[in-house]
């Protein structure tokens, strides 16, 4: 029984780093693409603007918050959610390596906050992202003003999201494969926001070439 709850849980935790790949993946590809236009797009003043880019890459900065943060693996998908939100509501503060880390630190600080029954405090937090108590409050607060208060995910957009993943996952793993099929091309389409719409037929339309 003991051994069988070890292998249940080794597959656990093999199963919740490929969600923090494939999205650390999508989140990068469009951190790139907004920042090759990032010259000709208006930038909103923001306090998750940063003057430089981080040192530590979006992959190793979402694997150091999974790591410490202990919160469930559907607050990642929760948390991407909530940056689509609130990069569609907030149109001049496209994600970029400026910003990304910290939208990153506090997405995640607040799904865990509206999904988990147990999670740490900002300070906590703060230091887990690498920035002040002072500073993690004041993201909270700016990022819950920029969603509007709009945490409820229901469980259709929660799924819509897994599927954009997943898709994610096999773009990744079938590179031939996916050569012979529709383009997913997430490039074009997020040079503002960051993946889709809520709405799935709007999101189909997007995502298609």
């Amino acid at each position: 029984m003991a051994e069988q709850e070890t292998t249940t849980n080794d597959l656990e935790q093999q199963a919740v780093p490929k969600i923090i790949t494939f999205l650390s993946s999508l989140l990068q590809r469009v951190a790139e693409s907004n920042d090759s236009s990032r010259r000709f797009q208006p930038q909103k003043i923001s306090a998750f603007q940063g003057l430089t880019r981080p040192t530590i890459s979006i992959g190793s900065y979402l694997e150091r918050i999974f790591k410490y943060a202990n919160c469930s693996p559907s607050c990642f998908v929760v948390a991407y959610v909530y940056l689509d939100r609130f990069v569609q509501m907030q149109p001049c503060l496209p994600i970029n390596s400026f910003n990304v880390h910290r939208l990153l630190i506090t997405s995640v600080l607040v799904s865990a906050k509206f999904m988990d029954d147990k999670y740490y405090n900002n300070a906590y937090y703060a230091k887990v992202g690498g920035i002040s108590t002072a500073e993690m409050n004041l993201l909270e607060v700016d990022f819950l003003f920029g969603l509007g208060f709009q945490l409820n995910v229901t469980p259709a957009t929660f799924h819509t999201y897994c599927s954009f993943l997943q898709r994610e996952m096999w773009m990744q793993q079938s590179p031939l494969h996916h050569l012979a099929q529709p383009s997913l091309n997430i490039g074009r389409p997020l040079k503002i926001h960051c993946c889709f719409n809520e709405d799935e037929s709007t999101h189909q339309r997007q995502l298609a070439v």
